[in-house]
């Protein structure tokens, strides 16, 4: 007999599927993250060698109307890695408000620990970590689907999601596409931030805050002595990439994504203090972009964003796979706040 929990499982939210409103923050939320889940599950049914009534990916889409139109395939190991999900309907409705329904998802699945894609999932988390995602094949093919979406229906028609190592592939898309004069819909599910984990590993507050604010005056008397400020700040690629505000969701509880509550209250608290503009600077580098640049080699920190709507996941979590996983952002129960970090 199956349970209510393994058809949750199977099925995504269903408290979603008979009052979906597209105008509701948490539904589209769901809705994202859902189809994420679907490409993970995707790869399960391929690894499992599913075929007909066994296969369990479909109702994580079919469900809110969409279909699946394209699977992106690893070159390396032919794990799917992504999807393309195209809407069937949505109410004629919500096409005379805003937001308005997206005609595509491109969703990106994380890491899976299962033989068949650890090694190369464990490569491009590597490339994460050293600035080198970009030169993944993966990430071009993920970036090929991208751009020929946006190219043939317009910004305003494509959502970009992703989980984990996803998000990191989704972020760095987006990135990308901002910096093209494209801003897309984009969420990003527990993205990795490449750097000591501060926000998790110190308690005590008022050394946190002071490591932090050291980090910043090493960070902006570098890039200054280095010149790297350009006189035309409308021509900065990071002031372009402000007009971009993808929606990020972390949990405090997950050392990969924590450090991000830090990173932009730090920011904030910078500003408080009257040091903002010392911030602006430090903000747009990383020690490690820095010393790259020194060697002649051009890095520009992926975990570096401008600007984000921030949602944190403040209910206790019990473990690092609950407070890492997809499945927090679509259940009703949890507790979060929400706010927007502009860069100024």
């Amino acid at each position: 007999m199956t349970s209510d929990r393994e058809i949750f499982d199977l099925s995504g939210p269903l408290h979603l599927l008979n009052s979906f409103d597209w105008r509701n923050t948490f539904h589209r939320r769901s809705l994202a993250a859902s189809l994420v889940q679907g490409v993970y599950i995707l790869e399960r049914d391929r690894q499992r060698g599913s075929t007909g009534h066994d296969v369990l990916a479909p109702p994580w889409w079919d469900r809110f109307h969409f279909q699946l139109n394209h699977v992106l395939i690893d070159d390396s190991d032919l794990s799917y890695f992504g999807a393309i999900f195209e809407l069937k309907y949505a109410h004629p409705f919500f096409y005379q408000s805003t937001p308005y329904p997206p005609k595509y998802v491109i969703a990106f699945r994380g890491t899976i620990t299962r033989s068949m894609t650890r090694s190369d999932d464990m490569k491009l988390n590597m490339k994460c970590i050293l600035d080198k995602l970009e030169e993944s094949s993966r990430f071009r093919k993920a970036f090929e689907a991208v751009w020929n979406t946006v190219m043939a229906v317009g910004p305003t028609n494509v959502w970009l999601a992703g989980h984990s190592l996803g998000a990191s592939i989704a972020m760095l898309a987006g990135r990308n596409m901002a910096k093209s004069r494209y801003q897309l819909e984009t969420y990003l599910f527990n993205p990795p931030f490449i750097s000591v984990p501060i926000e998790k590993v110190i308690k005590n507050e008022t050394l946190k805050h002071g490591i932090r604010i050291a980090g910043s005056l090493m960070t902006a008397g570098i890039a200054t002595a280095m010149n790297r400020r350009r006189e035309d700040p409308g021509e900065d690629p990071f002031v372009v990439l402000s007009a971009w505000t993808p929606y990020m969701f972390v949990n405090p509880s997950d050392p990969i994504c924590a450090e991000y509550i830090g990173y932009f209250e730090h920011r904030e608290r910078m500003e408080g203090l009257g040091v903002g503009r010392l911030e602006r600077i430090a903000t747009r580098h990383s020690i490690g972009s820095l010393v790259s640049g020194a060697i002649g080699r051009d890095s520009e920190p992926l975990h570096l964003l401008p600007t984000a709507y921030m949602t944190v996941n403040i209910s206790p979590s019990e473990n690092f796979k609950q407070a890492h996983g997809i499945r927090q952002w679509w259940q009703h129960h949890f507790q979060w706040q929400s706010k927007l970090y502009k860069f100024k």
